[in-house]
């Protein structure tokens, strides 16, 4: 009987957060059409407010000005189609609501897929939005009609792309990590909260294990951190690395990725996949190498949440440096 009751109370939530969304979209599109007529500014302002007036003298305090004033921004800044996929989703109105405080339409749309696609609640989604992590996305630095053609395989098969999911950062909340950490204090740290490191990582990684020995010609190597992707269908290595990214490290992450393609690799697997994770950054000397054409990546990893202004410069020169060199390819061609 108690799980009757949850069902239902489910279903009756689900219906009401659906003809609530639905609703107030369709308010404002009535308002945006019929009397704004596509227009705003203090005359639309002016509108909103007499509407929410008569609205609230009709239907109570739930229609006050700000409510319309949702609604029209929805309204504004969604289509029909993207509604009907929210609505599909589910998607909450807290969610809609959150999405529309973002101008950009394709950063937009990849919060939307991924709210979806990995099922976030409204607060994850802010704290996603917060930590730009569009911007730290190998996709952000695409050309616009190579985003529009992966976010719309997230839409409609629910296929993930590698650049969807390796960022050029990572940002771990660590408790207990000394000043002068070393690499395997890194792995503790990290094992110890590896339900908060995953969901940095992201929802569909499953944790395999620690320090996985191979043996090639006698010669003992250990694997930091062996991960396996559910949506990829990849195996996936992280090596974790103290200072700047060396050449030396993309040869041994070669070596692990051809291992475990032959003795590792499982039917209906695709081959598996690299992530070197460096405490410091060097775009450039990364970016000069195409690691990640290789299914190698490279990102840099944070023990603490660094400032937004430091964050975007070094978001803005990764995009500079990524710009330049399909540029230089194009011209090569």
């Amino acid at each position: 009987m108690r799980n009757l009751v949850r069902s239902a109370r489910q279903r009756v939530a689900v219906a009401v957060n659906s003809e609530a969304i639905s609703l107030y979209w369709q308010v404002g599109c009535r308002i945006k059409k019929d009397i704004l007529k596509g227009g705003r500014g203090a005359y639309g302002e002016e509108t909103v407010k007499k509407c929410a007036a008569f609205l609230t003298g009709e239907f109570g305090s739930g229609w006050g000005f700000r409510t319309i004033q949702h609604c029209v921004r929805v309204a504004y800044t969604f289509t029909e189609a993207e509604i009907v996929y929210a609505l599909r989703t589910q998607l909450s109105w807290t969610h809609v609501r959150a999405l529309m405080g973002i101008d950009d339409e394709l950063k937009r749309m990849f919060y939307l897929e991924m709210a979806a696609h990995e099922h976030w609640s409204t607060r994850r989604m802010e704290e996603k939005i917060d930590a730009m992590l569009f911007e730290r996305t190998a996709i952000s630095r695409k050309p616009e009609a190579v985003i529009r053609a992966e976010l719309a395989k997230v839409g409609e098969r629910g296929e993930l792309t590698p650049d969807l999911v390796f960022r050029s950062s990572y940002f771990f909340s660590l408790t207990g990590l000394r000043d002068d950490y070393s690499e395997n204090d890194l792995e503790d740290a990290i094992l110890a909260q590896i339900e908060t490191a995953i969901e940095e990582f992201g929802t569909d990684f499953a944790f395999l294990g620690r320090q996985r020995r191979i043996t090639i010609d006698a010669t003992d190597y250990k694997m930091d951190l062996l991960f396996f992707h559910r949506s990829l269908r990849r195996l996936v290595v992280v090596d974790l690395k103290l200072g700047r990214f060396k050449p030396e490290y993309e040869g041994q992450m070669r070596l692990y990725l051809r291992y475990l393609d032959r003795n590792e690799r499982k039917p209906g697997e695709e081959s598996p996949i690299g992530l070197i994770l460096c405490s410091e950054g060097n775009t450039e000397h990364i970016e000069y190498l195409m690691l990640d054409e290789e299914n190698i990546r490279v990102a840099q990893y944070f023990t603490q949440l660094p400032s937004k202004e430091l964050l975007r410069g070094k978001l803005q020169r990764a995009v500079a440096i990524a710009g330049e060199t399909l540029a230089e390819r194009r011209t090569n061609r």
